[in-house]
This record gives C-alpha cells, structure tokens and sequence, in this order.
C-alpha cells in the first residue's frame, strides 16, 4: 500500500530544505510514495500581489514583484542539479516567466475574467516547486516522476475555491498514478491546483495542497497520508501564546477537524473528509525534526483524564444578532435567515438561539452591508466586529460532567458573549473580545496542562 507525503510551503522554502525533503522521500522510497508539495513559502503571496497590481493596469511592475522568488528557484537549481537538469530547469522557468508575463498583461487589459486569470497565475507556484523537487529528486539518484496535477484533479467551475468532481478525479488519479507505482517511480506533483471539465486551470483554495493529498491519498487507498509542515504535529495551544504547548501523539477526526476549521494552523479543513471516508489514517509531521513521530489522525481517539486535548482560536470574528418577535412559535424563520447567508455564499460558524433571536459569528464580512439590508426586513439587527472565537476541543467533553465548570471558572474574569455546546461531543465553543483572546486561551492552557509534566497522549 503506498502513502502520500505532502510537504508544505516551509519544507521547500531554499536549498537546505530541499535537501532535507529529499532525504526524508529516500527514507520513504520502499513504502511507494507520492509526494505532493506546496509553492516555495511566499511565493503564492507574491503571485497574488503581482495578480493585484497588474489588476490596477500595472502588469511590469507586477511581474517585477516575481523576479526575486523566480530567482530563488534558479538558485536551488544552481545548488543541486548537474548541468544538464540546470538547463531542463531553466526551459522550464523561462517558460513560466513567459507565460506569467502573458497573464499579467491579460489581467491588465480585462481580456479574460480575472477569476480564471489570477487561478491561471497563482498555480504557477507548484508548477514550479513540483517540477524542481522532480529534478531534485532525480539527482539524488531516486526515481521520481513529474505529474501536472491539473490533469489528475477534475473541478467545477468555482475558480479560486473549485470543488472537485470526485468520482472523475479518482478514476483519473488511479490511471495515471498506479501504473507509475507499480513501475517503481516516485509521482511528484503540486497540490492546490486542479483544472475543470474545460482544462482551465482551477485551484483549491489556501491551504488546498493538504486536500490535493488527501484527494490522491482516497483514490489510491493509501496506507498513510503525511502531512510535512514546519510545526512538530498538533499542538495543545498555538505555542505562540503559550511556549509550553505540546505535541499531541493522537486525534480523531472529529477532533482533528474542530481543531482545523476554527484556527488551529496545521491542516486544512477539507484534508480530513477524503481521509474519513477510508478511514485512512493522517501523520502530520515536521519536516525539521524528521525522527520525531508527530500526531496521527485516526478515526478514533481515546479520551484522556482531563478531557481537553487542545485550544484553538480564530480572530477577526463579527457578531450578528437577530432578534424579532415573529420568530415567537413560528416556523421557517431560521431558514429564512439561513437562505439570506447562502445567496451571498457566506459562511456561518457559531449558532445561537432563545425564543426571540438568534445570534451567529461570521469571519467573512465581505458581504455584510447586504446581509444586514436582507435581514433588517426579519427583524432587528444588531453588528458587533472585533470578537474570536475560542474552541475548546476533547473526546468526551458533551458527556463528561464538570467540564464545562472547570472552563468558565478558569476564564470567569473575562466576559463570553456567545456559547455553543452540545452540537458536537467533542467541542465547547464560546466568544470574547478579539483583545483579550490571548489571555483566555492562556488561562485555559494553564489550567488543563500546565501542571503536567509529559506529553499528551
């Protein structure tokens, strides 16, 4: 059974980290890999700000922008490949330099929609990353193979956050890929970037390289899919606010998947369904401490005494609030509020209700000033901006009593303007101020782990 390694934008930042990727993929090279990288870190920022600029009429400058991430391709080429990979490599980036400069003059001049254009752009960060990992890895002596993800990865046409067509995409990743396996060869391609029915090329959205992996991962039926970031695994706490969080050795799905979805940085959200689905497990790894086994993700996890495995947290949240009488005994009233989100494709993440309102967090606001009109015809709205949420996330923590006493007790100095538990068994929710989130989350990390003097199992 093979595995999918997907390394992300800080395992293949400069040479020093291609060389250690490629060690880890030697490592692999018995278990049948494919390998799955993200855009060199920074690169997929500078294509969006070249997109922009050349968006206000600016192509050269624009592309400008590229020349020093472009340059810092040429010089892991230059570090690692003989000549002749240097000159494979170099038709290849001028290629790209190319057709970037093509793009952008199009962006410039409003030729094509500028959704399809900026997707067209972006993709050019794993273009380039797959392609020279390939020859890496080739120099290294393994036998790796370069595949265009684009004609593996079927979307829609939702261009910036395509969905794939699931049962295409699989019937193409196992044609393409499985005789390459079976051959011996290593497929290196790039996540994120996908192409719809029409072979124009489409994207995932950020963070889509896990879900490339997770999509390849559920078409092969993988042993394992490893996620290779820069972070050893899934954290108790965003060690930023507090330097003494650990690695956690195991997480559910479900767990893994709260964590993701409200801030924690490991994984993207959508890397866990494809995973679910096979129950494949998921190993997320630091690719700067290659030896230390990391966090795995299995469909099951065993609680632990204190309950609480890990804290994440989420900023730049607003709070709408609806309250009419109408809603009194009526029904249909929660979908028409609901129905008001989905016109303007705006996602909701905590719901709460009484007999007269309904409150409800939002972090995309680009919308709001419509969905405000929309709602006021409902009943009285009420806009509060500058919130997080905090998400408290533990097998067991709906059915367990006390738990939820020994977190407000912890953070009873802060005020809460919103609770959400009981949806799922494996998350408590709640809302504070964005200013003093840092102090919450250090309080609840103090209380559950800072006595203990061992990693969490």
């Amino acid at each position: 059974m093979p595995i999918v390694m997907k390394f992300g934008g800080t395992s293949v930042q400069d040479t020093e980290a291609f060389v250690r990727v490629s060690s880890i993929i030697e490592a692999e090279k018995e278990n049948s890999p494919v390998v799955v990288t993200s855009a060199m870190a920074k690169v997929t920022d500078a294509l969006i700000q070249a997109f922009e600029t050349a968006k206000r009429g600016n192509a050269k400058e624009g592309f400008q922008i590229l020349e020093n991430h472009l340059r810092r391709h040429e010089k892991v080429s230059q570090d690692l490949l003989d000549e002749d990979q240097q000159k494979r490599f170099e038709q290849e980036l001028s290629f790209a330099k190319h057709e970037l400069k093509d793009l952008l003059t199009r962006v410039s001049r409003r030729s094509l929609p500028l959704s399809m254009l900026k997707d067209a752009i972006v993709s050019y960060g794993e273009q380039l990353s797959s392609r020279l990992l390939t020859e890496v890895l080739l120099a290294k002596g393994l036998n790796a193979h370069h595949v265009d993800a684009r004609s593996l990865i079927v979307t829609d046409d939702e261009f910036g956050a395509a969905n794939p067509i699931l049962e295409e995409t699989r019937e193409l990743i196992r044609l393409e890929l499985l005789p390459l396996l079976d051959n011996g060869k290593i497929p290196v391609l790039g996540g994120f970037i996908a192409a719809n029915r029409s072979g124009e090329t489409t994207t995932l959205g950020r963070g889509g390289s896990d879900y490339s992996a997770a999509l390849i991962g559920a078409a092969i039926e993988a042993k394992e899919i490893q996620i290779w970031t820069d972070v050893t695994g899934v954290l108790t706490c965003d060690p930023r606010l507090c330097p003494g969080a650990r690695t956690l050795r195991t997480l559910s799905y479900e767990e893994a998947a709260e964590l993701a979805y409200f801030g924690a940085k490991v994984l993207h959200p959508k890397t866990i369904q494809p995973a679910v689905d096979l129950q494949i497990p998921v190993r997320v790894c630091n690719s700067h401490q290659p030896h230390e086994p990391g966090t795995i993700i299995l469909p099951s996890s065993q609680s632990t005494p204190r309950k609480v495995k890990s804290i994440a947290y989420k900023k730049g949240i607003t709070v709408l609030r609806i309250t009419s009488a109408r809603m009194l005994g009526a029904f249909g009233f929660m979908s028409a509020i609901f129905q008001i989100f989905e016109r303007y494709r705006t996602v909701v993440d905590v719901v709460a209700t009484s007999e007269v309102s309904v409150s409800l967090t939002l972090d995309n606001i680009s919308s709001l000033e419509s969905i405000v009109r929309e709602l006021e015809r409902i009943g009285k709205v009420e806009v509060e901006h500058g919130n997080a949420v905090v998400c408290v996330v533990g097998s067991g923590l709906r059915e367990t009593a006390g738990v939820a006493a020994q977190i407000f007790k912890a953070i009873a100095d802060f005020n809460i303007s919103l609770i959400s538990h009981g949806a799922s068994s494996v998350n408590l929710t709640f809302v504070v101020k964005e200013d003093v989130v840092a102090d919450v989350v250090r309080k609840l990390h103090d209380e559950f782990f800072a006595r203990e003097e061992t990693t969490q199992k």
